[in-house]
């Protein structure tokens, strides 16, 4: 049952509508409750209503919602599922963001219904033509690949396997790049990139206790007083202890979610880097971040350098829009967190190779969005334990949807190159709520005399896809 309260606010005459979805039959008195936390909203008791209005997209439960639910449960209201805001507008081509919301022509009891059923297992007849169609970015060697396992398996590969192998085997974080061969000037060098900077800590380890191996690195830390709950599963007494610490350094790039969706594609840049904090060895927590951003110029004018070069068409975003928007989502996910964004730098930069000949441009065309951060954990808590047979796997946090499932294998491809639609999904939605209450929990149990975790891993780019098959990588599961 939906029930439809409308609130006008008083200093203007914006008119919103507010949807709740509810398990059971609210009474008088649970209604007026619900006036009240609406700022005197009316309940307008009718099933349907007319009109045009934009709100979010049926499918996807917002970071709103996510709150307003739990106020109406520490208020003592029972059976309330979800609550959203939406809009009138006048026309049904009013504009709205179609990444985050949807145009609706009435609001009706079906608000919140959907009826997509789960696809058959596919058994993929052209991989080329898969490839193409999903936007893995798989290279020829790879499909080739691909088809001698099918050979092998004397079965075609099915649409799960397919995608799976594109997003564990992607370029979202160029370690296939890294780790590849390393030509300069047409010299073979002795090792890859990635040894050379492993390189480092190879050789001066100094007081690195874990590097290169784990969603952060770890250094030892000083002996610090923990202040929690003596039993954080119930209400308890605050206690003081000592604890061995070790401190944690991260930072990940977000560069092709930023430059098609800037806000959300650096909002969750910035919630990776704390998700991959908080799931470091066993758990450990994340204290403050950082943001970097590089674009090409801006061209906001007044800047005789920047006239040098002639202004491309942008397919999503401007730089200008770029550094504004993905500034902005940064930081609001680090504030609905409760992480600070302590500092961060911006580059611009363009260049011509070959100036009399018009030869090469180069410039930041897929921004570069780099999110850092540092925080602390337990030294017991600082290395990751083997799972086993019979390890229960767990899984915390929101509703997934496909968005970002696909954020493994498009960001390995020039911006442009598959279909706006395929872009846009492989860009993760923020929820810094619904990530807060997963961080209570493993704050929770890293605080505890015995931490219960064996090993934890991050839920971001790709999706059950790679964070299962990383978490179970030695063992399978």
């Amino acid at each position: 049952m939906i029930l439809f309260f409308q609130q006008t606010a008083s200093e203007r005459s914006d008119v919103t509508v507010l949807a709740v979805a509810c398990s059971q039959t609210l009474s008088s008195h649970e209604l007026e409750k619900l006036c009240w936390l609406f700022g005197g909203a009316e309940c307008l008791l009718q099933e349907k209503l007319e009109g045009y209005y934009v709100g979010p997209r049926r499918e996807m439960i917002t970071p709103w919602s996510t709150n307003a639910v739990e106020i109406t449960q520490n208020m003592g209201l029972q059976g309330i599922e979800r609550i959203e805001e939406y809009f009138p507008v006048s026309a049904k081509n009013a504009e709205h963001d179609p990444m985050l919301q949807r145009l609706y022509d009435g609001l009706d009891q079906r608000l919140f219904f959907t009826d997509r059923k789960p696809e058959p297992i596919l058994f993929i007849e052209n991989l080329e033509n898969y490839n193409e169609q999903e936007g893995l970015a798989l290279s020829k060697e790879e499909i080739d690949y691909l088809k001698q396992v099918s050979t092998d398996l004397g079965r075609k590969l099915t649409d799960s396997e397919v995608f799976g192998f594109a997003q564990i085997n992607s370029e979202h974080c160029r370690h296939k790049i890294f780790g590849g061969t390393f030509v300069i000037d047409g010299k073979e060098m002795e090792s890859s990139l990635f040894q050379l900077i492993k390189k480092t800590t190879q050789e001066n380890p100094n007081k690195i206790l874990s590097a290169y191996k784990d969603n952060v690195a770890f250094a030892q830390g000083p002996i610090a007083e923990q202040f929690a709950p003596a039993d954080h599963a119930t209400s308890d007494y605050f206690i003081i202890k000592d604890i061995e610490t070790v401190l944690s350094l991260k930072a990940e790039t977000h560069n092709f979610p930023t430059t098609v969706e800037p806000f959300n594609g650096a909002s969750t840049g910035t919630g990776g880097e704390i998700r991959d904090r908080m799931g470091g060895g066993k758990g450990s927590w994340p204290i403050a971040g950082t943001a970097v951003y590089m674009t090409s110029y801006t061209r906001e004018g007044g800047k005789s350098w920047e006239e040098l070069l002639p202004v491309r068409r942008w397919l999503y975003q401007t730089p200008e829009q770029i550094l504004i928007k993905a500034s902005n989502g940064a930081s609001d996910f680090g504030n609905k967190f409760g992480q600070p964004l302590i500092c961060g730098s911006v580059l611009t930069f363009e260049h011509q190779e070959n100036k009399d000949t018009n030869d090469t441009l180069y410039g930041y065309d897929k921004v570069i969005m780099l999110a850092g951060g540092v925080g602390y954990g337990t030294k017991r808590d600082c290395l990751k334990g083997k799972p086993e047979t019979g390890n229960q796997i767990v899984v915390m946090g929101g509703d997934n949807y496909r968005i970002g499932l696909g954020g493994g294998s498009v960001s390995s491809v020039d911006t442009g190159r598959y279909s706006s639609g395929i872009e846009l999904n492989a860009v993760q939605r923020a929820n810094a709520e619904m990530q807060k209450r997963t961080y209570n929990v493993v704050r929770a149990l890293c605080e505890e005399d015995e931490n219960p975790v064996v090993s934890i891993h991050d839920h971001g780019s790709a999706g059950h896809v790679n964070c299962l098959s990383e978490l179970v990588e030695d063992c399978g599961g």
